[in-house]
């Protein structure tokens, strides 16, 4: 991206937009972004999603902007004195590795809730990348099944940025948020939007897709339960994505198994439509090796160590949960922070 690119992308953006953008920038969540500005924390998810495609110079969704520290780097690159005015990221740009990395010099669990969108901060899960990219590769779906709070939306949004480099015969990754979708209308004319392709559905829709291949992520697939969704959608859906050369292949996360999750299905007496054509991958909570390899790696930029006990409580506490244990680092982190004051 050239200076002329890169300021045609800030123009792009709408003043909210660029408030969301600053805050992004400076690390801050979703929750602590959505009370600022009083919206909704669906919202700021979707000015987040605008912002990372304005800075997309070549309509290819991997080729975008792929974590806050690549945008540090524009701005660094680009416009620091965007950074330095704002007074919530740094004071001097010259607190900057080389890579356009900040030096941590705040609470390092940021984000605390939400989906981990930062490569640099996704951590662990490398057995489940290579489990589910072994199923996609070998021409299968993938249900990432796991409860509320085990990191499913963060290892979805991972999976997506390294598709390019893991999948065997390349896919455009789309990422669809069900959470921020009430209807099958607007899930067909985010899907089309995403991919680049005319507002369609159902046969032109099918017809719209045939010279694309399609790695569609979808988050909080639940929904599809809920009012303004029929069982229709997932026949289609699995319709698009049988067969090795499918113009869809899916990978979706949800609370518990396809078939358990669609009763209207075993109603009928038939199996889930997107069951039939999903691998499941548990995805359980951290065991005590991977919390105190986090809870190190985390610390290892700042001046902050938690004592044994401190950590104890910590893997006690958050049972194993990766936002449930960013939430209490947070906290610990916090009151380290105070006594320095």
């Amino acid at each position: 991206m050239d200076q002329q690119q890169f300021s045609e992308a800030l123009n792009k953006l709408t003043p909210q937009q660029e408030r969301v953008l600053i805050s992004v920038l400076a690390g801050e969540s979703d929750s602590d972004i959505a009370e600022q500005l009083e919206i909704q924390e669906a919202t700021v998810r979707k000015h987040v999603e605008r912002i990372y495609r304005a800075f997309d110079t070549t309509g290819k969704s991997s080729d975008r902007p792929s974590s806050r520290s690549e945008l540090f780097a524009l701005f660094l690159k680009y416009k620091p004195e965007l950074l330095v005015s704002t007074g919530k990221v740094i004071k001097d740009p010259s607190e900057f590795t080389r890579e356009g990395t900040p030096i941590v010099t705040s609470n390092p669990f940021i984000p605390f809730s939400g989906r981990v969108e930062d490569s640099q901060l996704f951590f662990g899960r490398e057995r489940e990348i290579r489990r589910v990219f072994e199923v996609l590769n070998s021409g299968s779906s993938v249900a990432l099944i796991g409860e509320e709070g085990t990191g499913k939306s963060s290892l979805l949004w991972a999976i997506c940025q390294k598709a390019e480099n893991y999948l065997l015969s390349s896919r455009q990754p789309i990422f669809l948020d069900l959470n921020l979708l009430h209807n099958e209308s607007q899930f067909y004319s985010d899907l089309c939007y995403e991919i680049g392709i005319p507002e369609s559905k159902d046969y032109q829709l099918t017809r719209n897709l045939r010279s694309y291949k399609i790695l569609l992520a979808i988050d909080n697939v639940g929904k599809l339960t809920g009012e303004g969704f029929t069982r229709n959608i997932r026949d289609y859906l699995r319709g698009l994505a049988e067969g090795s050369n499918a113009p869809l292949k899916l990978i979706l996360a949800a609370t518990e198994p396809l078939n358990n999750l669609f009763k209207d299905s075993q109603e009928q007496g038939n199996t889930s439509p997107l069951a039939g054509i999903c691998q499941e991958e548990h995805i359980h909570p951290w065991d005590e090796a991977t919390m105190r390899a986090f809870i190190t790696s985390r610390l290892a930029r700042t001046s902050v160590s938690f004592s044994e006990e401190e950590i104890i409580q910590l893997i006690q506490e958050s049972d194993g949960h990766p936002r449930k244990l960013m939430q209490l680092c947070y906290r610990t982190y916090s009151r380290y922070e105070e006594s320095l004051q």
